[in-house]
């Protein structure tokens, strides 16, 4: 099943249905949380309120599913519905290449309406070049949160696992900011995220380079046009990254892609001094541009057929 869920996330990411996409029934089952978490962060326990809440949510998440998927005739296809639902790489590549084609062509204000609806990030100050390269910033960073982690704990524990984990992903997106406003509460889901997402994060690497080599195996061309720099030079500048996970995804298609990304950004009017990652500004490549993001989406493609071939294999290989 996970094989063919990723293979409809591909061809037709997130069609319109006519009830509500999964993730936004759990966003607003969030928001509907957030006025008793308030209580009971005013009385001093704000970790608790956001962790009970995380716990609630994927609790709902994953109860629902289980429900759903054990009812007789319908079960089997609600189960390839929320498989496919859990996926979003397909979406990720699409949204990209639209707000790509805005960056490019369209003014100034339009371009940066595009690229802030997929980052959280201030984008009101930057030119094209930086808005082509924060666009490249979220892409490659989710490689992970929108397919491989989904991914994985589909093969690892089914549709019920998957939407335990989309919940409490859907907790970090909405609550896990380090701002003072959801410093507290937003804290369980921000780290629930970042132990959710450990493995597969170090897994991206593993999938992007083999994706290189088979690239370069089977004759298939290289748009990406960079090389490789060694597991410990993109686990080395990942370090300096604020999340434990982002970074390593981000790295390796800095490198491969030869251009250069995070770096201090601004953040709800803070500014956050994020490290340089991909190769020294000598050895990078030109700016990021329509190309190379054309390029870094089909590395990202490319990367998703490799990490399902590779993660059902060694699923199938021990199970």
């Amino acid at each position: 099943m996970a094989p063919l869920a990723f293979l409809l996330d591909i061809l037709f990411a997130d069609p319109r249905l006519p009830w509500p996409h999964p993730v936004t029934l759990a966003g607003r089952l969030l928001r509907l949380m957030e006025y008793p978490a308030r209580r009971l962060e005013r009385r001093g326990r704000g970790r608790l309120a956001g962790f009970v809440s995380v716990l609630l949510l994927a609790c709902c998440a994953g109860g629902a599913v289980r429900l759903l998927v054990a009812l007789p005739l319908a079960g089997p296809a609600l189960a390839l519905y929320f498989s496919w639902a859990g996926l979003a790489l397909g979406c990720l590549l699409r949204t990209g290449a639209e707000a790509a084609r805005e960056v490019e062509t369209s003014p100034l204000p339009a371009a940066r309406r595009a690229v802030s609806l997929l980052v959280s990030r201030d984008v009101s100050a930057l030119d094209r070049p930086l808005l082509a390269k924060t666009l490249a910033d979220t892409l490659s960073e989710n490689f992970t949160d929108a397919f491989l982690a989904p991914y994985f704990w589909l093969l690892a524990a089914g549709p019920v696992g998957l939407w335990c984990y989309k919940a409490v992903s859907t907790a970090d997106s909405m609550w896990g900011y380090t701002t003072e406003h959801w410093l507290l509460l937003g804290w369980a889901g921000a780290r629930g995220d970042d132990a959710l997402a450990f493995v597969p994060a170090r897994l991206s690497v593993v999938v992007l380079w083999l994706t290189d080599r088979i690239s370069l195996l089977f004759g298939l061309g290289r748009p990406w046009r960079g090389r490789w720099p060694g597991f410990r030079r993109v686990a080395r500048q990942a370090r300096g990254m604020p999340s434990p996970n982002s970074g390593l995804p981000m790295a390796a298609c800095a490198w491969l892609c030869a251009g250069r990304m995070a770096g201090p950004s601004v953040y709800f009017g803070a500014l956050v001094d994020k490290p340089w990652l991909g190769p020294p500004e000598g050895e990078a490549g030109p700016r990021w541009d329509a190309a190379r993001l054309a390029a870094l989406g089909a590395l990202l493609r490319r990367a998703g057929f490799v990490a399902c071939g590779l993660c059902s294999a060694l699923y199938f290989f021990y199970f």
